[in-house]
């Protein structure tokens, strides 16, 4: 069993409109790290994620980036400090489609879990997690509303 997922949307944007709302800092910040994200997400790069809910930076590795089609991330690394019990480092794959009608579709498949219980109660929290970024980047980009701002705590 390969434990991994894939969440996708569309967003009433163009392809390049929505690829720099992710891989911006700033933009990043206003819907998603709320908290403050550091660091743009280019090739090789290290950022953080900062959450206001769920304070403390979360380091993520940028692996790849190829502008307007995909990103790819590591996570969970060993220096996380919130890095559960038994958690490794997973994979997370990011595609940006144009859909010819000035819209982009995002789909975002995270993997590299244990196959064990805890393995797979780690990946059902990310999915609904990655599918509530999909969310949270929808209603800013296309209406200026920061949606997560109280959704936690």
């Amino acid at each position: 069993m390969d434990l991994k997922f894939t969440a996708f949307g569309i967003i009433a944007r163009p392809v390049g409109e929505v690829f720099e709302a992710v891989v911006d800092p700033a933009r990043l910040s206003a819907y998603f790290a709320t908290g403050g994200a550091h660091g743009r997400l280019e090739q090789g790069a290290r950022a953080t994620w900062d959450f206001a809910d769920f304070p403390g930076a979360f380091p993520v590795e940028v692996v790849e980036v190829v502008r307007d089609e995909r990103i790819v991330l590591r996570w969970g690394l060993d220096d996380d400090p919130h890095r559960p019990e038994g958690a490794v480092e997973t994979e997370v794959t990011m595609l940006f489609t144009d859909t010819g009608d000035g819209r982009t579709r995002i789909e975002i498949g995270e993997s590299g879990w244990p196959e064990t219980q805890a393995g797979l109660d780690m990946s059902y929290g990310n999915c609904m997690g990655w599918s509530h970024f999909i969310c949270l980047l929808k209603v800013w980009i296309e209406h200026g509303i920061r949606l997560r701002d109280g959704f936690y705590k």
